[in-house]
């Protein structure tokens, strides 16, 4: 009896072990665009580079990422927060707001005129899919793809399904590595139809160069065409792309 009890514990710990190495991300994660003023990108980032990622942490915010576009026109930032949940959001950035260094650090920076015209911000939560252990570091001078998604009428789970059991793995075999893969939370911004991740490239001329080869794989092909026969018809609306460089201050590059 005695050996079955260890035997049963040792199980049990063993389940629980693996178990953690797939547990689900839960977290609330935000992606924040800030429109720079023109000319004023750089003061924008300075103030990002020297203080906000700052006070960001000190409120309990994680930094998860900050990137610029390759081909940044419209002068954006564009960064990745995370939090435990909603209400830690809300109170988190009513801490920030409320801070007197920030506003102190707002005024000195703002002195010659506001440094941003627009702000968008969307509210996402990962996928059943998404990995749970990011690398931080990867090889020097890689650059980031974001890829959003808009999915035909109630066609985001079959969009959802085969990413899960072929795109990942197909992206993967070319040399992309698959970063995070959201879904949005409030219906207003397409809970319903949006699917939003970003891989990591050597460059975007690698990253250019293996989706052209992901594009001619045979399985891709195959599992294109199941995917859509059985939907009745395309899975997705729209796709967009952006390439994107981290900034010196990013925590992942």
């Amino acid at each position: 009896m005695k050996m079955k009890k260890l035997a049963i514990a040792y199980i049990s710990i063993l389940l629980l072990c693996s178990g953690s190495n797939f547990k689900k991300d839960d977290r609330l994660y935000e992606m924040r665009v800030y429109y720079a003023e023109q000319g004023k990108l750089e003061n924008l980032l300075a103030r990002f580079r020297n203080h906000t990622t700052k006070l960001f942490k000190k409120h309990g915010m994680t930094n998860e990422g900050y990137w610029l576009p390759i081909d940044n026109k419209d002068n954006k930032l564009v960064y990745v927060l995370s939090y435990p949940n909603r209400e830690i959001r809300e109170q988190a950035w009513k801490n920030f707001i409320a801070d007197p260094q920030w506003k102190q650090v707002q005024q000195e920076s703002e002195k010659d005129g506001k440094l941003i015209s627009k702000i968008e911000a969307l509210f996402l939560k990962t996928t059943d899919f998404s990995p749970t252990k990011i690398k931080k570091k990867g090889q020097k001078g890689r650059v980031f793809e974001l890829r959003t998604y808009k999915a035909t009428p109630n066609n985001l789970e079959n969009l959802l399904a085969r990413f899960r059991n072929h795109t990942c793995k197909l992206f993967e075999k070319y040399g992309m590595t698959n970063l995070w893969y959201w879904t949005f939370t409030e219906k207003e911004q397409g809970s319903d139809v949006m699917l939003m991740y970003i891989l990591a490239h050597p460059s975007k001329e690698a990253g250019l160069k293996a989706f052209d080869g992901f594009r001619q794989d045979p399985e891709w092909i195959q599992v294109r065409k199941a995917s859509e026969e059985k939907a009745g018809g395309s899975l997705t609306v729209s796709v967009i792309s952006e390439y994107m460089i981290p900034t010196d201050f990013s925590p992942i590059k």
